[in-house]
């Protein structure tokens, strides 16, 4: 069980908490039917991620034998077969069809396929032009906030949509980076047109906008109305120090991937729960 589960990629799942996005941040979390829709959209795009790896290692399966790390993906590994695989991609997207049903809002099972249309894309070929590829690594990230804001017909700022955007593109340029460092550019045919000044210098625009725009978002007069409160400017400070954690992180021997960077320091993930809290309690108590 637990290959299967590791070719789903199950720790994963954490970047799929963006679909909870809109509801937490509108303080209406508690409101049981919207709380129910955006649980039933959360399984539905964790089964979708998962059948996309699956698609993606069946494809890449030869080329992963030859990465030092890629090689233990259990297709490459050899420790689950072809076969198999395609009937656990099956297995993912009938799966994902009933969450869907279950959210009883279908209009948006657009931005699924949409999603998985993407990183098909990305997979036979997209993943080799530059920039074109961090912008579907972005798109992602900014699907998953979409979702869940339209399941639960909740309006988000459009602060808070670039604050997503431009942090996710730190995340992916973090991400190149760390790769062209690690394993270099034989890896990826696609860092060989990345010099890395300008990963640096992109990655540090980035980050700058994702601050500023969250700080504006959380003084804009429609969010201080909507939330009917002053004090969410005081949770700027902590994600000036979650945003620095993860950049000393991503500066120093970590492989760039977000979901392990998270997963792996503790006083990253001890910052993101302090935020949480402080946000739980001005918006909720």
């Amino acid at each position: 069980m637990g290959k299967y589960l590791k070719l789903m990629r199950v720790k994963h799942y954490i970047k799929n908490l963006l679909v909870f996005a809109a509801l937490a941040c509108s303080g209406q979390f508690f409101n049981t039917e919207k709380l129910l829709a955006c649980l039933a959209g959360f399984a539905a795009f964790c089964m979708i991620s998962s059948a996309v790896y699956v698609i993606n290692d069946i494809r890449d399966a030869e080329k992963d034998r030859m990465h030092p790390e890629k090689c233990k993906r259990p297709i490459a590994a050899g420790d689950i077969s072809v076969r198999n695989a395609y009937i656990l991609l099956a297995l993912l997207l009938a799966a994902a069809a009933v969450c869907v049903y279950l959210t009883r809002c279908y209009p948006p099972a657009v931005l699924l396929l949409l999603y998985v249309l993407l990183n098909l894309a990305y997979s036979f070929g997209l993943k080799n032009i530059p920039i074109v590829d961090i912008i579907i690594l972005v798109s992602g990230f900014l699907i998953r906030v979409i979702y869940g804001a339209v399941i639960t017909d909740i309006v988000i700022s459009n602060w808070l949509y670039l604050t997503v955007v431009t942090i996710s593109f730190y995340f992916a340029l973090g991400k190149r980076r760390n790769e062209l460092q690690t394993v270099g550019n034989e890896s990826r045919a696609v860092l060989k047109e990345y010099p890395l000044s300008f990963l640096d210098k992109s990655m540090n625009m980035c980050l700058t906008l994702a601050n500023v725009f969250y700080a504006l978002w959380s003084m804009d007069k429609t969010t201080v109305s909507a939330y009917r409160n002053k004090y969410l400017i005081w949770t700027v400070p902590i994600v000036l120090l979650i945003t620095m954690k993860y950049s000393l992180d991503i500066e120093g021997n970590s492989d760039g991937d977000p979901v392990e960077v998270f997963l792996r320091d503790k006083v990253l993930f001890a910052l993101c729960a302090a935020y949480a809290a402080v946000m739980f309690f001005i918006l909720y108590l």
